[in-house]
């Protein structure tokens, strides 16, 4: 009798854990219901990457001095750096610079550790190739500019959500002008410096002295 309860009490747990299961998924389908499906024509319309958004590396060959400290912040030890020791100056020659894209994890540590600030993160995502041995960039292609969605004439660049005004979701036909729904990084900065401080703060001392 207790086992056939048991069984009961089971099958019940496990039938209001399936319909909870069924309602959350619902819930998500029908909310979906009342929005405008946004289809971006891809490769003739382009979404804007966001402001911190890690895409290829660009590299200036200029400003390297060989220090090596982005093999040494890199996960994967991934950029190779090739260099000889000049006698006569006593300094490093960069000989070659490359970064394989099929193994990078667009982690940001080299261009955020870079002394020289010779390596930056971009927003060029497409990368695609048909060998994978051309994704190993050398120091001429990683110095190639990098293409912007919203200089090139023939696409047309579409806001994402964080970029569209409050409460907009279809990026298209939304104007250039519309006010995006947050602030910019520079933009927050500025308001927080504009801020006055609070009343019990004590001035600060530009000597350092208190």
């Amino acid at each position: 009798m207790f086992g056939f309860l048991k069984q009961v009490g089971d099958y019940t747990r496990e039938a209001v854990s399936a319909a909870q299961t069924m309602t959350q998924g619902l819930a998500v389908t029908f909310d979906h219901l009342r929005r405008r499906p946004i289809t971006v024509q891809y490769p003739y319309e382009k979404l804007i990457p966001s402001e911190r958004y890690r895409g290829r590396i660009h590299y200036e060959l200029d400003k390297c001095i060989s220090c090596e400290v982005c093999v040494r912040v890199c996960p994967i030890n991934l950029p190779v750096v090739d260099w000889v020791m000049n006698k006569s100056t006593k300094k490093k020659e960069l000989r070659n610079y490359s970064i394989d894209f099929g193994v990078c994890i667009f982690c940001g540590n080299c261009v955020e550790y870079c002394p020289t600030n010779c390596l930056s993160m971009t927003e060029e995502y497409e990368l695609a190739a048909f060998d994978r041995h051309s994704l190993n960039y050398d120091n001429v292609a990683l110095g190639r500019l990098p293409t912007s969605v919203t200089s090139d004439p023939a696409v047309f660049a579409l806001r994402e959500l964080a970029y569209l005004p409050k409460g907009a979701l279809d990026p298209h036909g939304v104007p250039a002008s519309e006010p995006r729904a947050g602030q910019l990084p520079s933009q927050l900065l500025e308001s927080l410096q504009k801020e006055p401080a609070p009343s019990g703060a004590a001035p600060s001392d530009s000597t350092g002295e208190s």
